[in-house]
């Protein structure tokens, strides 16, 4: 089938490559000529493993990018929306650029006799396909919505294995108003192995921030043990372990540590909080899931004063900046209020980052980013552990060069070692 996608951020992205290897004839949207120019040499406009080989191999046959939108819509049957929804200054959801992407097919199918469907991809609260996508879409296009077919296809990518994930599902959720919609869509997912959820759009909706509240809150459920064995002095892991063979928990999100970061967990639930708020429920658990992710990584930088007492003039070296290992993401890195307490109590930073330092370096301009774990660690009087990059497990003689060998680990990479000061953040 024909499709184009609307936004080419990770979610469009991997979206249209995976599509393209599907065997569709895929067309990318996009405001940002330099990521059109980018996709259409085969580049991708983001990092994520796997991508590059795909944009390669389909870019200049099933795989192009334009700005324009009718020429998108005229060349294709179906429009993901995958476009960004970030948080206002209060944590709610900015629908801003999701309004403005269903304004523009709105118009583009005004100009199109042909039936069309469009698909929202993007994280939305409940109700927004129906009750915003979908009257923004009337109006524009002048049509009935018999005219057209409408339907919310979440994603369920994890950043670093999201190729991977869009090519072997765990569920595929469809949410549509209509059965020909709904079958449209359940179309292009033909080839991959996975029963495919059918439903309507509020509810698909609301099958993704269930899904990702549920993980944020398994996260902090774990921290908070986490944080009791620690004054316990008992050891979390070995904890959690047993927990996970019970059959109704499972082994899996059970690592205790600096918490939860990225594009969907943090904005995710909050967006799901101001939701509930709106219709009148107070969110009490959903609003302690972020209470206890805001107050893990200060808790790594109260351990470190504890040992060193003020850390004005002490250099304290970083390590890990993007929020997960194997992305070059930093939002809602653990990292990012951790180097901020340092410099508020006026420490030294030497940051290292296997992908992250250049994405960093807009956040924080006035810290020391190093090419190597070794070079952040020379002089450190402590080192801080942010993000389980792999290269990390094995430093050993790299701490030599420390003037004061203290690692505070937030992520449970390391394990006591001699000669050398080793405290984890709940074990």
């Amino acid at each position: 089938m024909k499709i184009s996608v609307i936004g080419t951020g990770y979610v469009g992205s991997v979206s249209a490559a995976c599509f393209a290897e599907l065997g569709h004839e895929v067309i990318c949207v996009d405001i940002d000529q330099s990521k059109i120019d980018q996709i259409n040499a085969g580049i991708p406009p983001v990092y994520e493993a796997g991508l590059p080989e795909l944009m390669e191999k389909h870019a200049g046959k099933n795989l192009s990018a334009t700005s324009d939108y009718d020429l998108a819509v005229r060349n294709s049957e179906v429009s993901f929306i995958c476009v960004g929804t970030p948080s206002d200054h209060q944590g709610n959801i900015d629908l801003s650029i999701v309004k403005a992407a269903s304004a523009g097919l709105g118009d583009a199918i005004r100009r199109k006799k042909d039936y069309h469907v469009i698909v929202v991809k993007s994280t939305v609260v409940p109700g927004t396909t129906e009750k915003v996508v979908l009257p923004i879409i009337i109006g524009r296009s002048g049509k009935h919505p018999d005219d057209f077919g409408i339907a919310m296809n979440p994603e369920f990518l994890r950043e670093g294995r999201a190729v991977h994930d869009f090519m072997h599902p765990d569920k595929i959720v469809i949410g549509s108003l209509d059965r020909r919609s709904g079958d449209t869509v359940a179309l292009l997912y033909r080839g991959l192995e996975c029963e495919i959820t059918r439903t309507n759009p509020t509810t698909a909706e609301m099958i993704k921030y269930a899904n990702n509240a549920f993980l944020a809150a398994r996260i902090s459920f774990v921290n908070e043990i986490g944080n009791i064995c620690k004054e316990l002095g008992i050891d979390t892991y070995e904890v959690m372990k047993a927990v996970g063979r019970d059959f109704r928990i499972g082994p899996h999100f059970l690592n205790s540590g600096a918490g939860f970061g990225g594009s969907c967990f943090p904005k995710d639930v909050k967006a799901l909080i101001g939701k509930a708020s709106e219709m009148g429920y107070e969110p009490v658990l959903l609003r302690s899931v972020i209470a206890v992710n805001d107050e893990q990584p200060l808790r790594m930088v109260r351990l470190l004063k504890n040992r060193l007492g003020s850390i004005r003039g002490k250099k304290i070296a970083v390590l890990g900046l993007a929020f997960k290992n194997d992305t070059d993401d930093i939002r809602e890195s653990r990292s990012i209020p951790v180097i901020k307490e340092l410099l508020r109590d006026g420490a030294q930073v030497s940051a290292y980052d296997p992908m992250a330092n250049e994405n960093m370096r807009k956040v924080f301009s006035n810290i020391q980013y190093c090419s190597s774990a070794r070079d952040a660690l020379y002089g450190a009087d402590a080192c801080m552990i942010m993000t389980e990059w792999e290269e990390f497990r094995s430093l050993d003689k790299e701490f030599d060069v420390m003037e004061n060998r203290l690692i505070i680990d937030g992520r449970h990479m390391l394990g006591p070692r001699k000669d050398i000061e080793y405290l984890g953040l709940c074990w």
